[in-house]
């Protein structure tokens, strides 16, 4: 029964709630064997044997936020700050042009030394010096005339997870002062401007159901972005989600796999960028807990 569902999914690239269920909820060794083949079989259809590779550049694990699940949360007095000046920042892209990357990812919290000023003279310097490679940008939300500065200064790409399309579950893992519409509003702003928008969600986070994952797919599926990141949430030690160790147990070690095959299936109408990143960052510390 399941593999004629799975064949109708990759068939009409959609998935009901009902159907989500099911493929999640399976023990069966024979049916998540054939939905990892279908999935395998969707990726090489359209990447092949390629394998992309980007060099993240984690220049600041200073952050504004208090996002409940996340290890550079403001008030965690526990992690060990940091920000790369703009002569290490360079250095990084010169050390991974040499190496042969052709993309740089600007990654870090929402750390307010960084003015828009500041990014766009970073991006300026580095298209000039590397204008045959992408800068993507990952510095969460900001308003639409500062998404536009980037974009003019050179920017190419844009990765903000939407971490949860469920409202209530946003609500759930970001404190009052953060807002999902604008979170939402912010990735219909980049793909308007021009970007190349990557958005994702974690898969185990707390109060997660198969309900919200479903919403997860389904946003994808309408938003149509170019990256898609999904990874499992693993709690960190210094977070209110500390103890949260057991509580996903099988949405983190049944779903997590199972997930990112039915978003292969059910969203991927173009090619969408699963990549491997190569990391640069002043210190070791950065985002645990927080799958990037």
């Amino acid at each position: 029964m399941l593999k004629q569902i799975i064949t109708e999914i990759e068939n009409r690239q959609n998935i009901t709630r009902e159907q989500l269920a099911l493929l999640l909820e399976t023990t069966d060794t024979g049916d998540i064997a054939f939905l990892h083949e279908r999935a395998r079989k969707t990726a090489d259809a359209i990447y092949g044997k390629q394998v992309f590779i980007r060099g993240l550049i984690e220049f600041t694990n200073y952050c504004k936020n208090d996002c409940i699940y996340c290890g550079i949360r403001k008030s965690n007095r526990k992690a060990e700050r940091y920000r790369l000046t703009e002569e290490e920042i360079l250095s990084c892209c010169a050390n991974g042009y040499e190496l042969g990357f052709r993309t740089f990812v600007l990654q870090g919290g929402e750390d307010p030394y960084f003015t828009d000023n500041k990014i766009c003279a970073l991006i300026r310097q580095i298209k000039a010096q590397y204008p045959d490679c992408a800068v993507t940008l990952s510095i969460g939300e900001k308003e639409h005339d500062s998404y536009q500065a980037f974009f003019d200064a050179g920017a190419d790409r844009y990765l903000l997870r939407h971490e949860t399309a469920d409202e209530a579950h946003y609500g759930k893992l970001h404190p009052a002062e953060m807002f999902w519409k604008h979170r939402m509003d912010c990735l219909w702003d980049l793909k308007e401007i021009g970007y190349q928008v990557g958005c994702g969600f974690m898969v185990g986070s707390p109060e997660q159901t198969v309900d919200t994952l479903y919403e997860d797919l389904q946003f994808i599926r309408k938003l149509q972005p170019h990256m898609v990141g999904i990874g499992p949430f693993i709690p960190q030690k210094d977070s209110p989600f500390g103890e949260k160790r057991q509580e996903q147990r099988k949405i983190r070690f049944g779903f997590y796999p199972l997930s990112g095959c039915c978003s292969r299936m059910c969203c991927c109408h173009q090619q969408l960028h699963w990549e491997p990143f190569i990391r640069w960052a002043g210190k070791k510390e950065f985002r645990q807990g927080q799958m990037l």
